[in-house]
């Protein structure tokens, strides 16, 4: 007994936030995305699914992979406080998995995207609906957000036309190590919007339904010769 009680004086502090409505998106191969919250009950199949990747040095997946995990596993256990988990699966297939969470209520920190499935803009679509709760429906002003990698630059503050912060720094920055920090307000997102964020809601019941159970992939196509789980 002793010990639950210490370990509930180690969770972090919670603000209710609003939930993730799911959502549809036809892909370019015609398979359906679909985005939805992911459950603190499926933590164990999205760390299965990130894991692999932590050894990746590959377009960073390493250091994304590896902050990941440990994100997951903040969330789950409540170490973190005001998290958010989004994933992306077709035919239940993780496809993707994004995290970010609320720094107070008029900011958000977006944490990391992690793309499984490649070549069909899926992290770039999880991100954007990362965006989305943040402004639409959890209401913030602004979101802080860095990259990692090149090719998450490109895609976020080059395309988004992001506000740069680091001339503010370290006034401003953000938690993942003080790396230049750049912004999404409110604004600039409904700017962008048009051409970032896509989606269908209501969704089906069908195809919500063939996300019901996460599934972890058995390839990672973007990893030549990589295989999951030894044979």
């Amino acid at each position: 007994m002793v010990a639950i009680e210490l370990e509930k004086q180690l969770r972090a502090p919670q603000l209710e936030m609003a939930p993730y409505p799911p959502k549809a998106i036809t892909l370019a191969t015609g398979e359906i995305l679909v985005v939805r919250e992911a459950r603190k009950d499926e933590a164990a199949t999205l760390l299965e699914t990130v894991y692999p990747l932590i050894g990746v040095a590959r377009d960073y997946y390493d250091i994304v992979a590896a902050r990941m995990y440990s994100e997951i596993l903040g969330w789950v256990r409540d170490r973190t406080a005001n998290e958010f988990v989004l994933v992306g699966a077709i035919n239940g297939v993780i496809g993707g998995i994004v995290t970010s969470r609320m720094k107070d209520r008029q900011v958000g920190i977006s944490l990391h995207t992690l793309t499984v499935k490649r070549g069909l803009r899926i992290g770039a679509q999880l991100f954007a609906a990362k965006m989305e709760h943040h402004i639409e429906y959890l209401g913030q002003e602004e979101v802080y957000i860095v990259a990692e990698s090149p090719i998450g630059f490109r895609r976020w503050m080059i395309e988004y036309g992001l506000e740069d912060l680091s001339d503010q720094y370290p006034a401003i920055q953000h938690e993942l190590g003080g790396i230049p920090t750049y912004s999404l307000t409110r604004e600039l997102y409904y700017e962008v919007k048009g051409e970032k964020v896509f989606g269908e809601r209501p969704i089906d019941p069908k195809a919500l339904a063939t996300a019901d159970t996460l599934v972890v992939p058995d390839e990672y196509p973007q990893i030549p010769d990589f295989k999951r789980r030894a044979s």
